[in-house]
């Protein structure tokens, strides 16, 4: 059974950064360790205020189950995360491993 990673990139009001850094401590605490979601958020090497969530699934269908399994807290910590993209835009990029 393949993996799937889903990452989502994007850039950052700089203006909302701390506020950024800490809605992602909260939206990462919860997606581990009450969702138990394989969840991490990096910080772009050499490019301030640029971003990647990734999320590892360990089979297609939990990738799949992904949208369907939001539940009201992470549904309200995203939107709060949202606002702050700077211009909306987000790339998503979904890799499957091969077998």
């Amino acid at each position: 059974m393949p993996k799937v990673i889903l990452q989502i990139s994007y850039d950052i009001d700089p203006r909302r950064r701390e506020e950024y850094l800490s809605l992602t401590k909260e939206l990462k605490r919860h997606l581990i360790e009450v969702r138990k979601k394989n969840y991490s958020i990096f910080e772009v090497k050499g490019k301030r205020n640029s971003f990647a969530e990734q999320f590892v699934c360990a089979s297609v269908e939990e990738f799949e189950a992904l949208e369907d399994d939001i539940d009201e807290t992470t549904e309200n910590l995203v939107n709060k995360l949202e606002s702050m993209i700077k211009d909306g835009k987000a790339k998503y990029t979904t890799f499957v491993e091969t077998e």
